[in-house]
């Protein structure tokens, strides 16, 4: 890792900062303002990214909510609109399974779930509990719902990056608990070495490997 390097992804950085922040402000509001079926399209998208493209996954939910089909799900028909989402069924049924999970009392309520002043213990029971969810993917959820600006979300833009900067030294095939927890560690000491918050971390190593920022 070059002392160049590390200085260009600073000024890629302040290029980004206003957008990444702007972003990270509309996740935070979500968690005072959206009601919550707007929290649970939020973790419906995080089901259906592993090894899938998160615009068409974000594309799939927005269908399925304006068809009203988050609201009483059914796998076969859910299954049916996820256009470009890999193992379409196994995540129609996770999505099913998630909207059980979080009734309570005939209402969904996924601010019960969640404790917005421990995001990391919110987390393991995220993985315990939603079926298909993995640390990624309760760390986008949490992140994408105003509670994660400390959390890793270790995609493969992510981890390709941390590979190039030697903040890891080779790309993991899998992901064991105690392996995420040690380059999520291993991320945010990168973070604070080089001055950038987790988050924008995240979002601007995302944004080298996908173009854009989004979510």
């Amino acid at each position: 890792m070059s002392t160049h390097e590390i200085e260009q992804l600073k000024e890629l950085h302040r290029k980004l900062e206003d957008v990444v922040e702007a972003r990270l402000r509309e996740f935070d509001q979500l968690w005072l303002d959206a009601d919550e079926e707007r929290l649970f399209e939020e973790l419906v998208f995080c089901l259906l990214t592993p090894q899938s493209r998160a615009r068409s996954c974000w594309a799939a939910v927005e269908k399925l909510s304006s068809m009203g089909e988050l609201r009483c799900p059914v796998p076969a028909r859910i299954q049916m609109e996820l256009k470009g989402v890999r193992f379409s069924r196994r995540k129609a049924e996770y999505i099913c399974m998630a909207r059980d999970l979080f009734m309570l009392d005939g209402m969904l309520s996924v601010r019960a779930r969640i404790d917005p002043e421990n995001p990391f213990q919110t987390r393991e029971w995220l993985v315990g509990n939603v079926k298909g969810m993995g640390y990624k993917e309760a760390s986008h959820f949490l992140r994408n719902i105003g509670l994660g600006r400390d959390l890793a979300i270790l995609d493969r833009h992510i981890l390709k990056s941390l590979v190039r900067y030697g903040v890891v030294p080779d790309y993991p095939r899998s992901l064991s608990r105690s392996r995420y927890l040690k380059i999520e560690s291993e991320m945010s000491d990168f973070a604070r070495s080089i001055d950038i918050p987790m988050a924008h971390l995240d979002m601007v190593l995302w944004y080298m490997g996908a173009g854009e920022v989004f979510k």
